[in-house]
Parts: C-alpha cells; structure tokens; sequence
C-alpha cells in the first residue's frame, strides 16, 4: 500500500506523479501496488507525519486489501516509523529505505555493493530497535535485503566497526579508481548524468556500440561503466555512465557513492541526459541540477542532451525547442537525440568532436626526416593537419594533447615554428 503526504504547497499533478513514481520504485523492488492514498498537509505531524484519521483509515484499507506492507513517499523519523507501525499493524517504510533495498539487489560491482551497505548501515544506525524487532520475525522481502539480514543480532558498537570497516575498503577503491584515472590522462572524458530512466544506458550503446545493460526500470544500472567512443578525424571519447539520480535522493547514498561520482568531476564535458518524452521533465532537470550542485559539480562544462526525441509529438517537440532556446547565454549548450534513431546522434558526435579538439594544442614544428616517431606519436594521440617535407626536413602542423606537446617540446630535434 502506497502513502503520499505531500504539503499543499505542492502542485496537485506533480503530486499524483510522484505517487506513480513511488508505485514505479515499488515494482522495480519487486512489490505488488494494491492500493495508494494520499492527504495533503500543511507541515508533518511529528507523531505520525499524517494525521490520525488518515492513519486510521489507511489501517482500514491495509485489512480491505490484505497488504502487509506501507511505503510512504515521504522520509519518516525513527519515532514516526515505529508510530505508524503500531497503529497500522503492519511494516512501514519509507522512500529512502525503499530506494536503498532498490539498490541493494541492483548492485554488481564490489564497489557499488560497499557503497550501497554502508548507506544502508548509515541509515539503520538509528532505526535498530525498530528494525530488529521485524527482522527477528521476518525473511525476505522489500526493504530486509542486504546487511540488515547479516546484522540482526549486531548492536551499534558492532554496526559502528561495520560502518568504520567499509569507509576504510572504500578509501582503497577510491585510490585504486584515482590510478585509473591518472592512466587515462590526457584522454578525451565524457560522464553521462540525468535523471534515472533519462536512456543513459541506451544512449552509451548507440554511441559506442558496446554490449551494456539496459531496462525499462528505475535504476537498471548502478555501477559506472565507461566505454570508448569512435569521433571524427581520429578522435576518441571516453563515455562513463554513471548511477541516475532521484527526486529525494538518500543522502547517506549520495554521499557513499561520490566516489563513483568522482569520474563526472574528472570529465572534460558532463552530458546532462534528460527524457523530453517525460511530462515532468523540468522537475527532472531540477533535482539533477541540485544533486550535482550538493556534489560541487555544477560548475563543470555541460551539454543538454534531450533523449527520446521519438516519443515526442512534433508540436511539443517544436515547443521544447523553442523553450530551451530562448534561455539566456550563460545556459549550456542543448542537443536533442534519441538513443534509437542513429542519425539524430550525428549532431552530439559533432558537439563532442569539437569540444575533443577544443582541448588540443595545435602545433607548428620541424623535425629531421628520420624523426618519424614524432610523426607516430602525432598520429597516435592527436590529429595530422597538414605535412610537407623537402627531403631532410618535414615541417608539420597538428593538433595534441597538452602532455604530447610537453614531450616534443624537451626534444633537440623538434623546431617549434612561430
């Protein structure tokens, strides 16, 4: 049974919609929706964030409809938790506890499996009376996957070593993850972030061609997979998909997986993926834009990448269009694709192209006819414009990278021409 208790504050559509996407995150945890309610409040009861008669009448529904289960859409206090618990009879969860079990079945890699326990350990700390008293009674189930399974019997002191223990082993990835980085130095990197379900997945296949997994639920893909994607003119770029972000995001799992997020901050262009097809799109962009705000990328170079184009009626398309380009200057640049017709990617392939060669030095040099692996190292990390020689002597003109540039200008036999 779903519960929203958004304030009246809130837009009435935006609040139904939230609701749908709760009843999404439901089904992607692998629960059955078999009803949902809704009151709208001016502030949260402290006792039980709704009010009493509703508390009561959602008890009435719980019997009519034979659930065991509560998911509220708002974060609930310990305290309220348990409240509810005890009136309604029932296990009570809420939105973030939801998206953290979400999480816990999700998770592939080592990382994303330390990330995801230590949030969900950060989350339960204070909730262990509560949790233990279910978890002593009950297999299985949305919201009792991952450590708390492990960790019935375990007291604070216990989970606090636990927590202690996974912030260490995560250290030690984040190092292992910043050598891999420093290896890719000097490569071209593009990190694709956007709401969840935006078609990050599917825009990385189109671009790349590579085998990635991709499904038609809340967060399909947790762990961050990069991928090489062939440009124009020799160029390469290094795609990195990362994890989706959420409306009301734990920040116990933001702040777990800041070190996968670590590969947007190191990105030469973030890729803000959005589905245009969605009716709460702008929403959307709102709650990417404040995540990466809270993770101090906000600053780092963006292009707007409208997906699922497709989807989109020619009308509204056209009205999109008009919306986007009639914001002020300082707004990133907006491209708009979709991730199952090729030829709508040729323009994003062309917005990387150039970004990729805004980022050379271009180079004037001279060098001895015998010299060609100056001309290897040329061809190998950046792009042949123009090439003559007399015999003993080739000129060149190329663009490179910053790195290759350094290693030909310490050389006796390169002449830089002004």
């Amino acid at each position: 049974m779903l519960m929203g208790a958004p304030t009246k504050d809130v837009d009435p559509r935006l609040a139904k919609e939230h609701l749908m996407e709760l009843a999404r995150l439901t089904d992607t945890a692998g629960g059955e929706v078999v009803g949902a309610l809704q009151q709208r409040i001016d502030a949260p009861n402290p006792r039980l964030y709704i009010g009493q008669g509703k508390a009561e009448e959602l008890r009435e529904h719980l019997v009519e409809r034979e659930a065991d289960l509560v998911i509220f859409d708002e974060e609930l206090s310990p305290a309220q938790g348990k409240n509810l618990e005890d009136v309604l009879g029932v296990r009570v969860m809420d939105r973030p506890e939801l998206i953290l079990d979400i999480f816990a079945t999700r998770a592939r890699s080592n990382e994303a499996r330390l990330q995801v326990e230590l949030a969900q350990l950060e989350y339960l700390r204070p909730r262990l009376k509560r949790m233990w008293t279910h978890l002593s009674r009950t297999r299985g189930g949305i919201g009792l996957r991952g450590p708390g399974e492990t960790q019935i019997e375990t007291d604070r002191r216990l989970i606090g070593i636990r927590i202690a223990a996974l912030k260490r082993k995560l250290q030690e990835v984040a190092a292992a993850r910043e050598v891999q980085r420093l290896q890719r130095q000097g490569e071209f990197r593009v990190a694709l972030v956007g709401y969840t379900n935006a078609g990050k997945s599917s825009l990385l296949h189109a671009l790349s061609g590579a085998d990635v997994f991709i499904e038609d639920r809340l967060f399909a893909t947790l762990d961050s997979t990069t991928r090489s994607v062939e440009l124009e003119a020799g160029y390469t770029a290094l795609l990195t998909d990362t994890v989706g972000f959420i409306r009301k995001l734990p920040h116990h799992l933001v702040a777990s997986f800041r070190s996968t997020l670590e590969e947007a901050r190191e990105a030469d262009v973030i890729l803000h993926v959005q589905d245009a097809s969605h009716p709460d799109r702008a929403e959307q962009e709102q709650v990417v834009e404040e995540v990466l705000e809270d993770l101090d990328l906000a600053d780092r170079p963006q292009i707007l990448v409208f997906n699922k184009m497709d989807a989109v009626e020619p009308d509204a398309a056209l009205a999109l269009q008009e919306e986007i380009r009639a914001r002020d200057g300082s707004a990133p640049p907006a491209l708009f694709v979709s991730a199952h017709v090729p030829e709508t990617l040729d323009s994003l392939k062309a917005a990387l192209l150039a970004r990729a060669r805004a980022r050379m030095h271009r180079i004037h040099i001279r060098v001895p006819a015998a010299a060609g692996d100056v001309l290897a190292e040329i061809h190998r990390d950046g792009e042949m414009i123009e090439q003559t020689h007399d015999g003993a002597v080739m000129e060149v003109v190329a663009r490179v990278p910053a790195a290759t540039k350094g290693r030909l200008s310490g050389r006796a036999d390169v002449e830089y021409v002004d």
